[in-house]
């Protein structure tokens, strides 16, 4: 179960980054805007239900494009290969040959190769393709990416939230708000870590100094613009 759950963990990064960044962003504009905090709730909560969705169907569509389009050239190579088994053999010399097989052993792995049709059918679909088979479900995929950007996306959003049930009226609201961000930002830049493979501190690093520009960006717009309008 966990090893199902950690294949999916660059999906929850990814909705995970998304959703932080888009929601603290929106946080920040409107504060740099002078809203108040049931404005800054009612937005923050439009973009994660609407982009949040978004996103995640936009995750479950891509994935199934391509599960959909590997099955089609699996197919036609399916169909493509029934002929000669020495065709076969022709066609697997040629691509082990192209990777430094030779010799006796060239021979022994064409034959063991073309007596297990799916192997073969893989290492065309590799060849031709470049293409390996996903055991990843496109609809997980979707609702991973869906509920990483809700569930991280909403951080940014607690304190507001909190605020609003126990009527606390704090004028540091935005201030707590960027250090649950940072602490989320910092969580999640670790899981990317896990991902990609490279140095944790980096990683940490390079995903709050994202989060670091597109808030300043939202803030000072969002500051600017209120400036105008009023």
């Amino acid at each position: 179960m966990r090893k199902n759950a950690e294949e999916y963990l660059g999906e929850f990064v990814y909705g995970g980054i998304d959703g932080v960044v888009t929601t603290f962003a929106i946080v920040a504009g409107s504060v740099g805007a002078g809203l108040s905090s049931s404005i800054v709730l009612i937005l923050g909560f439009a973009n994660l239900i609407a982009d949040g969705f978004s996103m995640g169907v936009g995750a479950y569509l891509s994935a199934k494009s391509e599960k959909d389009l590997y099955d089609k050239n699996r197919v036609d190579i399916m169909n493509r290969i029934q002929g000669e088994r020495s065709d076969d053999k022709d066609l697997i010399h040629q691509i082990y040959r192209k990777r430094g097989f030779k010799g006796k052993l060239l021979d022994e792995v064409a034959e063991f190769v073309s007596n297990d049709k799916e192997h073969f059918v893989d290492l065309v679909m590799i060849d031709e393709f470049e293409t390996l088979p996903s055991k990843k479900s496109p609809f997980a995929i979707g609702l991973s990416t869906y509920v990483a950007f809700i569930f991280v996306g909403f951080i940014p959003l607690l304190i507001y939230v909190l605020d609003n049930i126990f009527g606390w009226e704090s004028e540091n609201l935005f201030v707590i708000s960027i250090i649950l961000t940072g602490l989320a930002f910092t969580a999640v830049g670790y899981l990317k870590s896990r991902v990609t493979h490279v140095n944790k501190w980096r990683s940490v690093f390079e995903t709050l100094a994202l989060g670091v520009i597109a808030a300043s960006f939202a803030y000072y717009i969002g500051d600017f613009l209120e400036r105008i309008i009023s």
